[in-house]
């Protein structure tokens, strides 16, 4: 039976490093980090997210200056709130928790924010740093996925690597990163002919397309790792609903030396690496 990647448990002592971090630093500075999350609407799952951010910021000392704000909001006051937070001294990282409702421009608002307060990594500045291979703020759940690795001893190196899915949010960062640590990456995706043949073939494999179950045990080599980065809600047959991956977990498990859990997997390790991102910022102001 494969060895569970706890990302819950490494999760916990990112945020014991980063607690200390900020008791080391604060005195220099003078304040706290600070962290703003920006909710638009009443999305449930979106709000739970969120709460879970403030708690932690709280668990670590960083300080939250986060908005709720209605459904209906335009364009320009987001725009606004993010300029104002770009000036604001307090506040080392922004995040737009998505998605947002209506039309509201995701991208357009994302690019608003200054890139060194880029707490979810993915300005275009902050991607093209990755690209180069050059230090800066890195996407959060792809630099959760390589902490994890990394927590293992697991080394990319010479490995072939699979990414089912090409996101910028997952799928195209984590492949600049596998990349970085010399994998042999392959991306596969929904026009991807047999999937089967291509995900048997890696020794490290990420899913992450939102797709419960899609990876099944016979499209696994076997001892490979499994990090699946979906994270998908589906209704109990006895009412009410649970969190799974894309990887049926239960039968995959058998057949890999590693495999991440869903829900306790990926998913905090996004939350500790949105705090270190905060945190990292921070720090800069120091140097």
């Amino acid at each position: 039976m494969a060895q569970i990647l706890d990302g819950k448990a490494l999760a916990g002592k990112i945020q014991e490093e980063l607690r200390d971090r900020i008791q080391t630093v604060q005195p220099d500075i003078g304040r706290p980090p600070g962290l703003a999350v920006l909710m638009v609407g009443d999305n449930p799952a979106s709000a739970a997210y969120v709460r879970n951010k403030e708690r932690s910021c709280e668990r670590v000392g960083i300080a939250s200056f986060g908005q709720h704000l209605p459904a209906d909001s335009s364009f320009e006051t987001l725009s606004g709130i993010i300029q104002d937070l770009n000036q604001d001294d307090r506040v080392d990282g922004i995040l737009v928790q998505l998605p947002l409702p209506g039309d509201l421009d995701s991208v357009a608002l994302l690019h608003q924010i200054a890139p060194e307060k880029d707490a979810d990594g993915l300005h275009p500045v902050n991607l093209g740093h990755l690209v180069r291979g050059e230090e800066g703020l890195r996407s959060c759940t792809p630099a959760g996925v390589m902490r994890l690795l990394a927590e293992y001893n697991i080394d990319p190196a010479g490995k072939k690597a699979v990414i089912v899915g090409r996101s910028i949010l997952v799928g195209k960062p984590v492949t600049l990163m596998l990349l970085e640590a010399n994998a042999t990456v392959t991306i596969a995706h929904s026009r991807t002919p047999d999937l089967a043949a291509v995900t048997r073939e890696a020794d490290i494999l990420i899913p992450a397309v939102g797709r419960p179950g899609l990876i099944t045990a016979d499209m696994v080599k076997p001892g490979a790792v499994v990090v699946d980065v979906g994270i998908n809600r589906v209704e109990k047959p006895e009412g009410g609903s649970r969190l799974v991956g894309d990887v049926d977990f239960d039968n995959v498990k058998d057949v890999t030396s590693y495999i991440t859990p869903v829900p306790g997997g990926v998913g905090p390790m996004t939350v500790a690496m949105l705090l270190h991102n905060t945190v990292w910022s921070y720090c800069q102001r120091r140097s």
